[in-house]
């Protein structure tokens, strides 16, 4: 599914508006960011494809040893259980999210996500404000994860495990199928933080960055 199809227009000016006043409060220079995914994960298909044919040999050996199929071809119990078994775990765990993010591992899924952060940091030059005040907030919507980064003049006064409260409430949007609204109140929360931890603005500040949603399909 295309990353557009997740947010509506008024999502789509909410998300703009909530950048732009939060930004009137700090020198902080927002960027949300949504991808459908980090990675396509194709090893985890072909370890579903694995599982499956293991699993079919498996019934196969216990339906002949404990069932009464002496006359069946000998093709029937060699070769046909781990094609079948093989090609229908190949298609569940390609096809079904919770059984290859599963299968891909929550640690490999964690370190794509945050690859393409890094990626998406330097993609939408985050990295270019006065004072490295830039923070990007980046949704992968398959895998539901959320990544802040911050530049160096944010990290300097807000530690990384600052942003765990943003994290959740987005996550949490994003399962219930609201990750705008989510969002939205995500940045807002960013703004507020950034108040509280003195990334204050300057007389001559400018706005930066654009403030709308950057949306990418991978």
């Amino acid at each position: 599914m295309r990353v557009e199809k997740f947010f509506t227009a008024s999502d789509l000016k909410a998300i703009e508006a909530a950048v732009h006043e939060a930004e009137k409060r700090t020198a902080g220079e927002i960027v949300p960011c949504a991808v459908t995914h980090s990675d396509h994960y194709e090893a985890a298909a072909w370890k579903g494809a694995v599982l499956g044919a293991f699993a079919a040999v498996v019934a196969a050996a216990a339906a002949r040893y404990f069932g009464d199929f002496w006359g069946a071809p000998a093709l029937a119990w060699i070769a046909l259980p781990p094609l079948v078994g093989g090609a229908l775990g190949y298609a569940a765990a390609a096809l079904v999210r919770p059984l290859k993010l599963a299968l891909a591992g929550s640690a490999h899924v964690e370190h794509r996500v945050h690859q393409r952060a890094a990626q998406a940091f330097l993609e939408n030059e985050v990295f270019k404000t006065r004072d490295r005040t830039g923070i990007l907030l980046l949704l992968s919507l398959y895998e539901r994860r959320v990544v802040v980064l911050g530049d160096a003049g944010i990290n300097a006064r807000v530690a990384q495990h600052e942003w765990d409260a943003v994290v959740a409430g987005v996550v949490a949007g994003m399962g219930a199928g609201k990750p705008g609204e989510a969002l939205a109140g995500a940045i807002a929360r960013c703004g507020e933080l950034l108040e509280r931890r003195g990334v204050a603005t300057r007389a001559d500040d400018t706005d930066e960055l654009p403030d709308d949603l950057r949306m990418r399909e991978e």
